[in-house]
């Protein structure tokens, strides 16, 4: 059947899983074999065999993991697409599958091979002897590395499975275009979708048992995209959960409060670690209650031979923290152990429009752990960039250790705010307050200043009534 772009699905494929591949011979004894080719396992692999390491890859599915096929890649696509051509959905459909093809040859087999790793495609599991069976073939070594990812958790809500929802994992290989669209939950995922799928024409309802969308936010940023998703069409549905849901030629989606009737349901409801399958029991290798592999600070599982980085280890499940645990594993695993995780600074993004940016714990967090803090907030209309640009509001608010300038946590709303809170997370990760933008120079009009604005009203706070006096003294005698 053709549909649009599925010449450039056809192209992944043939470079991420191609159906004519032969698995290699593997090797007596690897240095370090990896299951699960996503974020995590390609940046170890590739990490790995270029310090020489033998590495060994496997990979059930197709590699690039979530985040290339069904994750950061398609939606940001999608959003992309449909803020420059709403309407046209064949077309944005075409195009990140077109962008989804153009970067498959990073992730792909041969990429890989090339690079000295033996990539082997199949399913994986432990055995008691400590080492992986791929069918009948065994793979030996001296460390491995669990980074098998998670996927769409689906909650036991009556009748939702019978209606056969999409997840991320279906939703980007839709060969139409739905008339409408019911999204459980109003996180990231669900608030990206519902604004890229209104976009393109389609009738959007976002559902979230929560009081707000994005309630992990601070509550500022939620109204702002809330506001934002109204303006776009999108219904929003929140204080209420979906209780039920009732198979039909059009489904109809329950909260107790409201029924809706529509095309296609899409589940953005949590993720669940890809670890069942594996045997880890055989080896010693722990889960959580939620099956989440658990490791020390260091990467480590009980058992001292296995790692695991990734979404199947993570809470905080991001293709940059994915990124940063992988080199963190790839010294641990070949070398001393002495890379930690703990202490990672990590943002994370909603794509929305207006963007939402966050880093360090929200204010929630701090309260309840009663940490003292001063807030520091500026307007981005405040700005003259900001005021010459038509999408120029927002606002970043940084949350600063009482009485210093150290930073702990921040948010900043608007355009380009994954972009923008970069320079707050490079301070926090090399242990630089916020007076350090003080002493940096920004191009004028940009942006960018904000933060230098945020540092002068901190160093504005500096001037007590003391030092005031002890200035206007000075200032008198040398007058």
């Amino acid at each position: 059947m053709s549909y649009p772009g599925a010449e450039f699905d056809a192209e992944s494929a043939g470079l991420l899983s191609p159906p004519d591949y032969v698995n290699p011979d593997p090797a007596d004894r690897y240095h370090l074999a990896i299951v699960g080719a996503g974020s995590a396992g390609l940046i170890c692999a590739i990490g790995a065999a270029g310090l020489g390491a033998q590495v060994a890859l496997v990979e059930r599915h197709r590699m690039g993991g979530d985040c290339l096929n069904v994750g950061c890649v398609p939606s940001k696509a999608l959003l992309e697409y449909s803020r420059v051509h709403p309407g046209d959905f064949d077309g944005a459909f075409e195009h990140l599958r077109k962008v989804r093809a153009s970067i498959a040859p990073h992730d792909s087999v041969e990429r890989y091979s090339e690079a000295g790793v033996d990539v082997f495609l199949g399913e994986a599991a432990f055995t008691a002897a400590g080492t992986l069976m791929l069918g009948d073939v065994e793979i030996q070594a001296r460390r491995y590395a669990i980074c098998t990812g998670a996927r769409a958790d689906i909650p036991p809500i009556p009748g939702l499975a019978q209606a056969d929802p999409l997840t991320n994992e279906t939703l980007f290989d839709l060969e139409s275009q739905p008339q409408s669209l019911a999204i459980l939950g109003a996180g990231a995922i669900g608030c990206e979708m519902a604004l890229a799928f209104s976009r393109l024409g389609v009738e959007v309802h976002l559902f979230e048992l929560a009081l707000r969308v994005l309630p992990l936010e601070i509550e500022e940023a939620s109204e702002a995209v809330a506001a934002a998703l109204a303006r776009s069409g999108v219904h929003i549905h929140t204080g209420h959960g979906v209780t039920e849901v009732l198979k039909g030629p059009r489904h109809i989606v329950s909260n107790g409060e409201i029924e809706v009737e529509v095309e296609q349901i899409l589940v953005a409801l949590g993720r669940r670690p890809n670890t069942e399958g594996l045997n880890l029991d055989a080896v010693g290798v722990g889960v959580d209650e939620r099956g989440f592999v658990v490791t020390d600070e260091k990467l480590r599982t009980a058992n001292k031979r296995v790692f695991s980085a990734g979404d199947c280890t993570a809470r905080e499940q991001f293709t940059h923290h994915a990124d940063a645990q992988a080199r963190a594993l790839i010294q641990n695993a070949l070398f001393f152990p002495t890379a930690r995780v703990d202490g990672l600074i990590v943002p994370h993004c909603t794509y929305t429009k207006p963007e939402v940016a966050s880093v360090g714990p929200n204010q929630e967090d701090l309260d309840a752990a009663g940490t003292a803090y001063d807030v520091l907030e500026f307007r981005f209309d405040e700005l003259d960039r900001g005021r010459a640009e038509l999408d120029g509001e927002g606002f970043a608010r940084v949350y600063l250790k009482k009485g210093s300038d150290e930073i702990l946590a921040a948010t900043i709303v608007g355009h380009d705010a994954g972009e923008q809170i970069a320079m707050i997370c490079m301070l926090m990760s090399n242990g630089l307050g916020l007076s350090a933008a003080g002493k940096t120079i920004f191009s004028y009009p940009t942006r960018a200043e904000y933060i230098k604005r945020l540092s002068d009203a901190y160093n504005r706070t500096r001037l007590t009534p003391a030092v005031s006096r002890l200035f206007d003294s000075w200032l008198k005698i040398v007058r």
